[in-house]
């Protein structure tokens, strides 16, 4: 029996619209927790664990549901939740950390929780580290208990470095797909970013300056998981490039190099998975080849929440 007080929350990642649920409540319509959270939330409740979705929206404000023409859509919420307790999937790493701070905050008023594990998908894991940081800094009453991180940059995402300038199109070492992945980072960045582009870089999070070293002693009592796909291959690319999911390398996503004064109680795991099933169904793929659907992927995340202490 999971004890009273403790829950998990699931992140979603950059330019994600997630509707906030509860153990109890979804989305009737649709991706009943929006087409990141859904298959994991499915499966941690059949494993008794009680699970909430963080709101989150790609623009300002609170959480509108897709249209229903969109892959991704879900309709018939419950409850929405206001702007202030919702993240802002395309902009600030930081001000995620904030909303999100507020998220755990409502969470323990009102649903009585006092320890919570994250689990963020994609961009998902620095808001979850941002907000473990708030939450300490505030004295919250809140513990973390634990962070499973999917597919997350650590070290930035490839498009958007290709976005900054760290890289340029002979990093896709002449693969169709990297190179069109590239191009769509930079329509999809033109369309909506509100700041979160220029953060997913080396730049931003890396070196002694950086977001990663700044978030030092953060993580020291808070086991990590962490869980890439190595989806793409080649052979002649740049190791710290290749394997990637469709989005994000597998150093990235393995936080390889991340000092242990930032990470210092990690565990790892590589499937042969895309970023998510978004990636899955542009490639025709079955859902479960994705991070956010793939059967083993998820038993994981259930055996890690449960073994955290």
């Amino acid at each position: 029996m999971w004890p009273t007080g403790r829950a998990v929350v699931l992140v979603s990642g950059g330019d994600a619209s997630t509707p906030f649920t509860s153990p109890h409540t979804a989305c009737r319509s649709g991706f009943a927790a929006g087409i990141t959270n859904s298959a994991l939330r499915e499966h941690l409740l059949g494993r008794s664990l009680p699970v909430f979705t963080a709101p989150a929206h790609n623009r300002r404000g609170p959480v509108i549901a897709p249209g229903p023409d969109t892959d991704d859509c879900f309709a018939d919420c419950p409850e929405v939740l206001a702007g202030h307790l919702t993240i802002t999937s395309t902009a600030d790493i930081d001000l995620a950390g904030e909303r999100l701070n507020r998220f755990i905050d409502f969470l323990h008023r009102h649903h009585a929780v006092d320890e919570v594990d994250f689990v963020g998908h994609s961009n998902g894991g620095l808001f979850a580290r941002a907000a473990i940081r708030i939450l300490r800094e505030v004295g919250s009453a809140v513990r973390v208990r634990s962070l499973t991180t999917l597919g997350t940059p650590w070290h930035g995402a490839f498009g958007l470095r290709y976005l900054a300038g760290e890289i340029d199109i002979s990093a896709c070492a002449g693969d169709a797909w990297c190179e069109q992945m590239m191009a769509a980072a930079v329509a999809e960045a033109a369309a909506r970013d509100l700041g979160l582009c220029a953060q997913n870089t080396s730049r931003y999070l890396d070196g002694p300056h950086g977001w990663n070293p700044a978030q030092s002693g953060v993580l020291d009592e808070v086991p990590v998981l962490l869980i890439g796909g190595d989806r793409f291959t080649n052979t002649a690319g740049d190791p710290q490039l290749w394997p990637f999911d469709g989005y994000v390398s597998l150093h990235s996503a393995l936080a390889s190099d991340v000092d242990d004064t930032v990470l210092p109680n990690r565990r790892q795991m590589i499937r042969p998975d895309t970023h998510s099933i978004v990636v899955s169904r542009q490639l025709g793929l079955a859902d479960e080849t994705g991070l956010t659907a793939d059967p083993e992927v998820l038993a994981a995340v259930a055996e890690f929440i449960t073994a955290a202490v």
